[in-house]
């Protein structure tokens, strides 16, 4: 239970009761989402029950008919699965072109409590988006199913492409996961930050990683085009994001992955913005097109957990492990139930 970022503690709950068509889960992984370490976006939902990255097992399913899954197989208890907190309606306007995070069923579902409980309950509404995991892919693998899905949309959205050059500002766990999928499409890839053991991440996937002074020299060294085609700002920072623009090349995309405080700005040179054809591209969470592609790269490895320098941690553990999120002990913090 989170009351406030400096708050977390462990509470007892009774093990939510299920309806029609409705899933119990046992937890068996989860992971603490590094949006969940911003204050001023966490504190304004607490108290709340942390947590919306899982992977576990059915262990019980509502009265009457056994819901199904995509291929219409029902569930039962044993099998496998990842819950994603939203899921949309499927028929709306927004749907229909497949912006799912802007449908109201999708911003109104979650699963009860939240992810990081021994149980917890998947409304009908959320089995939109429930997908089995397979045998071969580790319960902790599989809590990494919504962050990489998240990667997914972002790079969809902006149109990465093998001939890409892409720096990726910030290598906590969310810019390592896009360094991944960058260098599986065949891009070129420069990654920044200033913590040595994320740039040594990054080089294991293949980047070429430097501290933030050492990114102009780099940038300059890519020739006429004096910059990335793509760069994907991940920290939620006014000068992260201009970083991010004085380092795109013309005609080349800003993707903005994290977003700044309400009320906060940023500069930049609208005369070099206009006339260098840049563009600005948001990426909000992700919808089950995206968590679907995210599992298939999950299962053959080209994202686990190991590659990410993850620390499992014991459920127990909640507290100390998202302080040390916070603190940028640890990359990535996934508890184990």
């Amino acid at each position: 239970m989170l009351r406030s970022v400096d708050d977390i503690r462990i509470e007892r709950m009774a093990v939510p009761k299920l309806g029609a068509g409705e899933l119990l889960i046992r937890t068996e992984a989860a992971g603490i989402c590094t949006g969940d370490i911003m204050a001023w976006y966490v504190e304004r939902k607490a108290p709340l029950v942390l947590g919306h990255e899982p992977a576990g097992e059915v262990v019980a399913v509502g009265p009457g008919d056994a819901p199904l899954d995509e291929l219409g197989r029902p569930f039962a208890p044993g099998d496998r699965v990842f819950v994603h907190h939203h899921a949309p309606c499927f028929s709306c306007s927004f749907c229909a072109r497949g912006e799912y995070v802007q449908c109201a069923t999708w911003r109104a579902t979650r699963i009860d409590p939240g992810a990081i409980a021994e149980y917890f309950r998947v409304p009908r509404e959320n089995l939109g988006d429930t997908l089995r995991l397979p045998a071969t892919l580790s319960y902790v693998d599989g809590s990494l199913v919504e962050p990489l899905a998240c990667v997914v949309k972002s790079m969809r959205r902006a149109g990465l492409e093998a001939r890409d050059r892409v720096l990726c500002i910030g290598l906590g766990v969310m810019g390592l996961m896009h360094v991944a999928l960058a260098r599986h499409a065949g891009a070129e890839v420069l990654g920044s930050d200033p913590i040595a053991p994320r740039r040594e991440l990054a080089r294991g996937m293949g980047a070429r990683a430097l501290s933030p002074e050492e990114l102009p020299e780099a940038l300059a060294a890519w020739g006429e085009r004096g910059g990335a085609d793509l760069v994907i700002c991940g920290p939620g920072s006014s000068a992260a994001l201009r970083a991010a623009f004085d380092a795109c090349a013309p005609g080349g995309r800003v993707l903005m992955f994290t977003p700044l405080e309400p009320g906060a700005t940023f500069d930049l040179d609208p005369a070099a913005f206009y006339f260098g054809d840049r563009r600005l591209i948001a990426s909000y969470s992700c919808g089950p097109d995206d968590t679907r592609s995210a599992l298939g790269f999950l299962a053959a490895g080209v994202v686990s957990a190991e590659r990410l320098g993850a620390s499992i941690r014991p459920f127990g553990e909640v507290a100390s492990a998202y302080a040390d999120l916070r603190a940028a002990r640890c990359v990535k913090p996934i508890l184990s139930f």
